[in-house]
Parts: structure tokens; C-alpha cells; sequence
């Protein structure tokens, strides 16, 4: 007990000594939010920069300068301990020294590594973990098999949810013949229109 892998009440860590991993958006907030609940905060990275929003990085590093939180930075989690409840975690640093920092609860927020899993057999074009699709409608090296969002890549690629919903709508496109051999695909507008025409 006192490993948590996602923060669901955050009055459950008043008064506690809380160790946070991670280097991106979520780690930074939580670390922002518990520093005025938990008795201590210690936030572990195993960079010497966050992959999260500047503005937050800037927050937690100026809590870290007034003494409100532990920031270890370029450390790596290397141990857990506790015999049926968390005592304390440890880490190593570049120097590869061990530090033993106490703690109540463990939250690790190391955010999401996509995994293709049984689609990498599929045969399709894949370059570094993700697939290569044309991005006329967004299809792949076999017909009828489209990649949208966080899964596809190509020259230029932006992993905003913006872009994905530009994504989808090339695709769909692409799609309804092959969906609908017989039917055009006629546009409407909801700008024009409203919703409830379709």
C-alpha cells in the first residue's frame, strides 16, 4: 500500500509525505497542487528538464527555490521499500549515489508510451513505433486500412488533437466510398445548417 498511479482525493495526502515521478504536465500540476496540502513533496526526474508546460515547470522549480518541495532532478527511481506499507523510496543519481527519501505515498505520472501491439504484424509501414500514411486521406500501404491521431506519423507531424480531427475528416472522406460504393458524399454544414439537419 502507498502507491497510487493516479490522484483521485487530494485531501487523502494531508500531512503526508508524498514522492511524485514523472517530468511531464501531470507530474508538475499534482506537484504544484499537493505542495499546500502534503507535509512534503518530492518530485523525482530522470532529466535535468520536464517535458511539461514551461509556465509549470517554472512553478515547481520556484517552490523547489522556496524550500516547499524536494526536486531531484537527473535521478532515476531505483527502489521501493516498505513490508506491507510504503516507508520510502530510493534513487540514483548521475554520480550514481543512492538517495533514500522518505515517504507515505508513491505517484508515479510517467504519462503514456503507445504500444502497437498485435498491429505491428499487420504488414503495414511502420517507422518508429507509429505508422507512415499518405497524408492525401491519411491510409496506409494497404487499402482500406486508415491511421489517424497519436498512431500515424509523417513528414510535418503535429500530435495535437486539432490536427487528428483534420485527420479524421480526410479519412472519413476517403472511407465512404468503400463503405458506400453507390452513395456521393454530400457536404453539410453545421455552421450553416445547424446539427439538427443532418
Amino acid at each position: 500500500k502507498g502507491v497510487d498511479y493516479m490522484v483521485k482525493d487530494p485531501a487523502k495526502y494531508r500531512d503526508k509525505k508524498i514522492v511524485i515521478a514523472g517530468g511531464g504536465d501531470s507530474a508538475l500540476d499534482w506537484t504544484f497542487h499537493l505542495a499546500d496540502i502534503a507535509q512534503q513533496v518530492t518530485l523525482i526526474h530522470r532529466s535535468d528538464s520536464f517535458r511539461g508546460a514551461p509556465d509549470s515547470a517554472e512553478k515547481v522549480f520556484k517552490l523547489a527555490q522556496q524550500g516547499k518541495i524536494n526536486l531531484l532532478l537527473s535521478h532515476n527511481l531505483t527502489n521501493i521499500h516498505g513490508n506491507g506499507y510504503l516507508s520510502h523510496v530510493e534513487t540514483t543519481n548521475k554520480e550514481k549515489e543512492v538517495i533514500a527519501t522518505d515517504a507515505d505515498y508513491f505517484i508515479p505520472l510517467y504519462g503514456l508510451t503507445p504500444k502497437l501491439g498485435p498491429i505491428a504484424d499487420w504488414g503495414l509501414n511502420i517507422d518508429k513505433n507509429a505508422i507512415a500514411v499518405d497524408t492525401f486521406d491519411y491510409s496506409t500501404n494497404i487499402e482500406r486500412i486508415y491511421a489517424i491521431g497519436d498512431i500515424n506519423t509523417y513528414p510535418g507531424k503535429l500530435k495535437l488533437i486539432l490536427c487528428g480531427y483534420h485527420e479524421a475528416a480526410l479519412m472519413c472522406q476517403s472511407a465512404f466510398k468503400f463503405v458506400y460504393p453507390d452513395q456521393k458524399l454530400t457536404f453539410k454544414y453545421t455552421t450553416v445548417n445547424g446539427i439538427n439537419t443532418f
